[in-house]
């Protein structure tokens, strides 16, 4: 476990991530935590007493990451931005988001999309996952499943399947 004290930030204008509650995580501290890593990967441990697991550190460039605080946290952990924070993390390696049975039912249908999906970054995989998993209703999940299902037909990874979606919208 890598011990050590944050300040708890937020972005105020900065494109997708505006608004954005994170703890900054230095690339001293993140190379000790996975060493020679610049990719988003998955952390447990504590922050104060909280326990957290399977929480995305991402990368911010210059070897600097970020731990995002979902309103819920902040909540658990009654804190907002200024506020200190002591933290002990270490990398997450039993993290694992299962696929749906109908995601990968859909996949199955032609070997190719399931070949397409298993090929994205695993960030990528648990993006869609999540994406469709957060579907509120059963004809949203369809619509998203098919979104998915036509992306690996496309061989697109998540964000460019959002941003063909968001310009598809728009026309």
């Amino acid at each position: 476990m890598i011990k050590f004290n944050a300040v708890i930030a937020r972005f105020d204008q900065k494109g997708e991530k505006t608004g954005w509650t994170y703890i900054p995580v230095p690339a001293a501290v993140a190379s000790l935590i996975k060493p020679g890593t610049k990719k988003s990967f998955r952390v447990r441990g504590l922050l104060d007493q909280h326990s957290i697991s399977g929480l995305a550190l991402l990368p911010i460039g210059d070897g600097d990451f970020i731990l995002t605080l979902k309103s819920s946290l902040k909540k658990a952990l009654e804190k907002k931005e200024g506020d200190p924070l002591y933290l002990e993390l270490e990398e997450d390696t039993d993290f694992q988001i299962l696929m749906p049975v109908d995601l990968e039912l859909c996949l199955l249908e032609e070997e190719k999309l399931m070949d397409s999906f298993l090929h994205q970054p695993k960030s990528h995989q648990n993006y869609f996952i999540n994406w469709l998993n957060a579907a509120k209703t059963e004809p949203t999940r369809v619509k998203r499943l098919t979104l998915i299902v036509v992306a690996m037909e496309k061989g697109m990874n998540y964000g460019e399947m959002i941003r063909a979606q968001s310009a598809q919208e728009r026309l």
